[in-house]
């Protein structure tokens, strides 16, 4: 059930940059707090630990305030950026879901007193919160997505339906740096690694990608279809100029 209300709340999500200042109520927190341990990780194997902080915790940078922030931390090996991405993106989708707006932060750094406690490193916030206008939660429109067109970010033929909730996934400045090849039960994502993209977000593309693969699990799970993300080596070797193998999914 979850995955199909998440479904539909995909295509009305956005991120929120202006917060209502107030905190949310203790129940709303509690819940929170509860959805953020039954979240589905990308790779089980990844220490993470995630923190509920206010806003003193947090060096804006002249980012707006919010009155909440998910703070992450990760043990730092093969895939926990993707992981990171794949873990958020359910959070991202259940407060919109519940009408509690949010935007990925990767601006914003932590003060010193929230670095020292975790022994993990810190990887990026989650800004949450009522919104300032209830009339901008949500989007009325698909068109409203300013995105690129299902054939600059896939090969595979047929999928258009499937993909589509992958196309208009977030990513860091937008940049969507994301390719999809294989077939419509097997299906490879790669993360860029050159250019405009890399120099401009960093760190973020195999995060976004991580975002992108639980779109990709939501939608395919909507539409019938088991999922298992797995590694495949013949993708690896066979990777599109400009980028490189984050992972695959099969549909059963």
């Amino acid at each position: 059930m979850e995955n199909n209300e998440f479904y539909s709340t995909i295509f009305k999500r956005k991120s929120i940059r202006n917060f209502d200042l107030n905190s949310l109520k203790e129940n709303e927190l509690s819940e929170i707090s509860n959805y953020l341990q039954v979240l589905k990780p990308f790779d089980k194997d990844i220490k993470i630990e995630i923190k509920i902080v206010g806003p003193d915790n947090v060096k804006r940078r002249m980012m707006k305030k919010a009155p909440h922030y998910i703070a992450i931390f990760s043990e730092v090996k093969e895939g926990y950026l993707t992981n990171i991405g794949f873990m958020l993106q359910q959070l991202d989708l259940f407060l919109s879901r519940n009408g509690i707006a949010s935007c990925w932060q990767g601006i914003p750094a932590p003060k010193k007193e929230l670095v020292n406690s975790s022994n993990l490193k810190f990887v990026i916030f989650m800004a949450f919160g009522k919104p300032q206008d209830p009339e901008t939660m949500h989007r009325s429109s698909i068109e409203e997505f300013k995105r690129k067109q299902l054939k600059e970010i896939t090969e595979i033929k047929g999928v258009d339906e499937l993909l589509e909730a992958v196309r208009i996934a977030p990513s860091a400045a937008n940049r969507q740096p994301w390719f999809f090849t294989g077939t419509e039960k097997f299906i490879n994502a790669y993360a860029s690694k050159s250019g405009f993209a890399r120099f401009f977000v960093g760190k973020y593309p195999q995060m976004d990608v991580g975002i992108a693969l639980y779109h990709l699990k939501v939608s395919a799970e909507h539409f019938g279809s088991k999922t298992k993300i797995l590694l495949d080596e013949t993708a690896r070797m066979n990777v599109p100029n400009g980028t490189e193998y984050i992972a695959s999914m099969k549909l059963e």
